[in-house]
């Protein structure tokens, strides 16, 4: 099943210019064609895969038992946030799925909505790929409020029963200063939203806010899944960057990342992390580290934040 192509939102233009920067070829063809937002639910499938993005006639292999769902950031999409990260786990012989969520009045740009409603979104999505896929969990990648959302859902929604692993990059679990939101505007265009106040999410990613305090009571993680953390030394947006690091209850799995201590010649910024090949390479490796050997890190840099 060939990935629907759908419109692409104004901030393509942003990650656009990062990929050139660092002389990256983005996919082309049915890899480059955005996933469908929803897919058919009653379409007859087709014969079985064990790879796919958005193939709902997917079945996770023997050697990658569970289909990873991908948690795209505030003010992005999935099709946009994933263009070069899926193609590489398809390619790896997973099954992944994805979708936009937390669209409020602006077109093409999500991850606004209040997060817990996005939570919810999450919450029926996984339960959808779990039924398609016949798995009883499933594993989350997720970037930026890709994973503070996914954290909230594990905690307090009951999906730490539902998933196995879930890796954050970019990750923002303490939240971020007024200073960091306002690069993240400025950089991908939605400060119009801002000022219209089309975004509570933004307002719940600040540091100190109710929201994040309540999902920090206690520690974010809980004990069951395993919890991967990779924060940058020079993300702009996280301020400070050690906001990105977890805390857990007791009991709980945490691995916490810096990708400059694996990858010291990496200088990537919060939006150079969705294509940066070190952190695919992190992201291959924890999702299945006993067969997924670490790769060497490669030089790399964006220009931007």
């Amino acid at each position: 099943m060939r990935p629907v192509r759908a419109s692409v939102p104004h901030t393509v233009r942003l990650v656009i210019a990062l990929v050139a920067t660092v002389a990256l070829v983005a996919p082309t063809g049915a890899q480059a064609a955005a996933p469908p937002s929803v897919a058919p639910a009653a379409a007859p499938l087709a014969t079985a895969v064990s790879s796919g993005w958005n193939n709902w006639s997917c079945k996770p292999s023997a050697a990658h038992p569970r289909p990873v769902v991908l948690v795209h950031g505030l003010g992005a999409s999935d099709a946009l946030n994933f263009a070069t990260l899926a193609p590489k786990l398809v390619s790896a012989g997973y099954c992944v799925f994805s979708e936009s969520y937390g669209q409020t009045f602006y077109p093409g740009v999500g991850g606004l909505a209040p997060i817990q409603d996005s939570a919810a979104t999450l919450s029926a999505f996984v339960d959808r790929v779990r039924g398609a896929t016949g798995t009883a969990k499933v594993d989350i990648v997720g970037h930026s409020e890709g994973s503070v959302m996914p954290a909230y859902y594990l905690k307090f929604l009951g999906g730490d029963q539902k998933v196995g692993t879930v890796i954050g990059f970019g990750s923002v679990y303490s939240g971020t200063t007024l200073l960091g939101l306002g690069t993240l505007a400025s950089a991908i265009g939605f400060q119009p939203v801002l000022n219209a106040g089309g975004c509570t999410a933004c307002s719940q990613l600040l540091q100190g806010s109710p929201f994040l305090n309540d999902l920090n009571a206690g520690g974010v993680a809980v004990p069951g899944p395993r919890y991967v953390s990779i924060v940058s030394r020079f993300d702009s947006v996280v301020t400070p960057f050690t906001n990105g690091r977890l805390t857990g209850a007791p009991g709980a799995n945490i691995t916490n990342i810096t990708l400059q201590d694996y990858a010291p010649w990496d200088s990537a910024g919060h939006l150079g992390l969705a294509i940066d090949p070190n952190i695919a390479s992190l992201v291959l490796h924890h999702l299945d580290p006993v067969n997924t050997p670490l790769r060497r890190p490669v030089p790399f840099t964006t220009v931007g934040i």
